[in-house]
């Protein structure tokens, strides 16, 4: 039921009014202009319906009021005598929602208060859609909606207005960068430099001079001056990538930056003040390193003050298709060659596999496959043999007790079947996508019918299937 706000100092007004109304909408009557903007503050109520009368003496007062209700997100309503129509007519190109000419209409009034509330309640979804969109727009590049994922989003959005130290954990290639770069895009940092650095990437004996920089002459070869990471990323946010592979030296050194936050290029004393925000990653198990005298505790606290986890893939096995459709639609428009599906036999395969190199190697595999596919859909054929055999033994029931032939028997009949479903029914459609005879179609169809569980394939049948 829509919520009224209703002020009036016309008793016989307020009466008919609130019996009128108050069938159809929730009317609230109140009698100074404060306890509507404090409804409005605590969200109960919906539309303000605002009576101008010209005799009363605090009109003045009553028509900031109604300014301030009209700059609010609830729309306001006018009733208005003939002497206040063309004030009321002002107050609407102000921002208010409509006004009623007094006495007004019942049936009237009623319309616009509803459509004053879908108004307003149109705006408020568009704006969300809009908050929405440009939020996602931050973070387009992790995607998943499983529960895992949405705990990472859930923690992304609660830190990113933090300047508080955040340590990304995961396997490699589960997008640990990508996540920092979503907190960088969500708070207070965006629109300064992203800056990420891969520490195990950089000799130790350059590490310290790309970090802080360096003078002119700090160290042999140095021929100027030179702008350290930490100098680069400026007001914006510095990822230091691989934190665990940090020497001990130089350990010591980020600690005093974290502890300080200040800093000096190689070969000066200068003091420069540590403007970006840190945020550290790591494939490793950064307590396993502590334990064995391999990373300070000291730093370890510093750095994982917020720990953010990238989950596997293989944990998050229900966002494999939507990761697989974003990198075809990526790389097809990349190499101008239309793949725009993926076959389910093919997807089953993939959210059968593994996944040891996480994301990064479902990337890898997508691009591939968008280059060997020979037309617009990817099949099973164009997937890697490696997770052609290694899917094939993880889905549904294959016994590792059982032959080599009868696995490939299995593995057969279900891509049979497979590819039937997929095509409805359709026997004609479905030798087709899998590239073979309908006779030898109707043979595996058979071998599915006739076959116990733990039959073992007879010699005759193994010579039928290698020689289709």
């Amino acid at each position: 039921m829509v919520r009224i706000g209703l002020y009036s100092e016309d008793r016989k007004l307020q009466q008919v009014l609130t019996s009128a109304l108050g069938k159809e909408f929730q009317v609230a009557l109140e009698h100074e202009e404060g306890n509507i903007h404090a409804m409005i503050a605590a969200g109960d109520c919906d539309v303000v319906l605002l009576d101008l009368d010209s005799n009363d003496k605090t009109l003045k007062q009553r028509i900031a009021h109604c300014r301030k209700f009209a700059e609010s997100q609830v729309p306001t309503v006018i009733i208005a005598d003939d002497g206040m129509r063309t004030l009321a007519a002002e107050l609407v190109r102000l921002g208010a929602f409509n006004y009623c000419r007094k006495p007004p209409s019942i049936r009237e009034l009623k319309a616009m208060l509803l459509r004053a509330h879908e108004r307003c309640s149109l705006k408020r979804e568009l704006r969300t859609a809009r908050e929405r969109l440009e939020e996602a727009s931050r973070c387009d590049q992790i995607i998943g909606s499983s529960p895992q994922m949405q705990q990472v989003y859930d923690l992304v959005r609660r830190v990113a207005d933090l300047n508080a130290s955040v340590l990304v954990t995961g396997e490699s290639g589960t997008g640990k960068e990508l996540i920092a770069r979503a907190i960088h895009n969500l708070g207070s940092h965006a629109n300064h430099p992203f800056v990420a650095v891969c520490c195990g990437a950089i000799p130790e004996t350059l590490i310290e001079a790309e970090l802080f920089g360096h003078e002119k002459g700090a160290f042999t070869g140095t021929v100027g001056s030179r702008e350290g990471y930490l100098e680069q990323a400026g007001e914006g946010t510095l990822l230091l990538d691989e934190i665990g592979e940090l020497s001990p030296a130089t350990q010591v050194k980020l600690l005093r930056v974290l502890q300080q936050r200040e800093f000096s290029r190689l070969g000066s004393n200068k003091l420069i003040p540590l403007r970006a925000r840190l945020i550290f990653a790591t494939h490793a198990d950064l307590a396993d390193l502590v334990a064995q005298g391999k990373f300070r505790l000291d730093l370890y606290y510093r750095i994982n003050v917020i720990k953010v986890a990238a989950p596997p893939l293989q944990e998050r096995v229900e966002d494999i298709p939507l990761i697989a459709m974003h990198f075809l639609r990526q790389y097809s428009e990349q190499y101008q060659k239309f793949v725009g599906d993926i076959q389910p036999s093919a997807m089953a395969l993939l959210q059968a596999y593994s996944w040891p190199g996480n994301v990064r190697e479902l990337e890898n595999v997508i691009q591939r496959a968008i280059v060997v596919a020979s037309g617009d859909t990817i099949r099973t054929e164009d997937l890697p043999l490696n997770i052609q055999s290694e899917s094939v033994l993880n889905i549904d029931d294959f016994h590792p007790i059982n032959s080599f032939e009868r696995q490939l028997r299995d593995y057969k009949v279900k891509l049979a079947e497979t590819a039937i479903r997929d095509n409805h029914g359709n026997k004609t459609l479905a030798a087709r996508s899998l590239n073979i005879s309908r006779a030898y179609l109707h043979r595996l169809i058979r071998l599915a019918e006739h076959s116990e569980p733990d039959e073992p394939a007879s010699e005759q049948e193994n010579l039928d299937l290698e020689s289709a």
